[in-house]
C-alpha cells in the first residue's frame, strides 16, 4: 500500500478556484479523464452535494492487462461537497473498475490559505493498494507516479479553466459595450433624422404660411384709382 500527499497554492480566491475545479473535466491538459456524468446533485443546509461518474483511461503495462481482464475505459465514483459559508470544497474519489485487484482512494480539499485568504490551498491525499497480481510493489509505485503526474496536470487544468472563464467575462463585457455603443449610435441617428425631418417640416410650414400671407395681402390692397370721366 502506498500513501501520497500533495499541497499546492492557487493565486486566486477560493470562489474562483472552486468554479474552475467543477468545470475542469474534460480538458486538453489531462486526456486520461474522458468525461464526467452527474448521477445525483442536491443542496442541503446550504451545502451542494454532487455524485458523479468519472470515465478514465489508464495506461498500464501491457503485460499486466491479462490479469486485469480488460483495457478500459475505467470508471470511478466521485462525491463532492461545496460549502460556501465555511469556504470548503471536499472531493472524494474511489475506483469502480478493477476493484478486485486495484484500490485507489483520493481526497481533495480546497480551502482559503490560512496565511493569505485571497489565495486557495489545495490538499490532495491518495491511498493506493494492489493485490492478486505479480510485482505488486512495482505497480503501486508506478500507479503513485501516475497519480502525481495527473495531479500536476489537474492543477494546470484549473488554471486553464480560470483563464478561459476570465476570457469569457471579457468577451461578454466587450460585447455588452459594443451593443451599448451600437444602440447609442442608432438612437443618435434616429434623433438626428427626427430633428432634420422636424426642421424641414417647420421650414415647409413657414414657406406655406409666408406664401399664404403674401397672397392675402395682394387681395386686400385696393386697386389703383382711375379717373372718372367727366360728363
Amino acid at each position: 500500500m502506498k500513501l501520497w500527499t500533495s499541497h499546492h497554492t492557487f493565486d486566486h480566491p477560493w470562489e474562483t478556484v472552486v468554479k474552475a475545479a467543477c468545470r475542469k473535466y474534460p480538458n486538453p491538459l489531462n486526456p486520461s479523464v474522458l468525461g464526467t456524468d452527474v448521477i445525483d446533485r442536491k443542496v442541503k443546509d446550504g451545502v451542494l452535494y454532487s455524485h458523479r461518474l468519472v470515465t478514465t483511461q489508464w495506461r498500464f503495462p501491457t503485460w499486466i492487462l491479462p490479469f486485469f481482464g480488460h483495457q478500459g475505459p475505467y470508471f470511478a465514483s466521485e462525491w463532492s461537497e461545496v460549502n460556501p459559508e465555511s469556504k470548503e470544497m471536499v472531493v472524494r474519489t474511489v475506483n469502480i473498475s478493477l476493484g478486485k485487484h486495484v484500490s485507489v482512494g483520493e481526497v481533495v480539499t480546497y480551502t482559503p490559505h490560512p496565511e493569505n485568504p485571497e489565495t486557495t490551498l489545495l490538499t490532495q491525499q491518495a491511498v493506493i493498494s494492489i493485490q492478486g497480481v505479480p510485482l505488486i510493489d512495482h505497480l503501486e509505485r508506478l500507479l503513485t507516479m501516475t497519480i502525481e503526474q495527473n495531479a500536476n496536470k489537474g492543477r494546470q487544468a484549473v488554471e486553464w479553466v480560470i483563464e478561459k472563464l476570465q476570457t469569457e467575462v471579457k468577451d461578454i463585457a466587450s460585447s455588452a459595450a459594443k451593443s451599448t455603443d451600437d444602440l447609442f449610435n442608432q438612437t443618435r441617428r434616429q434623433l438626428d433624422d427626427i430633428t432634420n425631418i422636424t426642421k424641414q417640416g417647420m421650414e415647409d410650414i413657414q414657406n406655406v404660411a409666408k406664401k399664404s400671407f403674401d397672397e392675402f395681402q395682394n387681395l386686400t390692397v385696393p386697386p389703383p384709382s382711375q379717373s372718372i370721366p367727366k360728363l
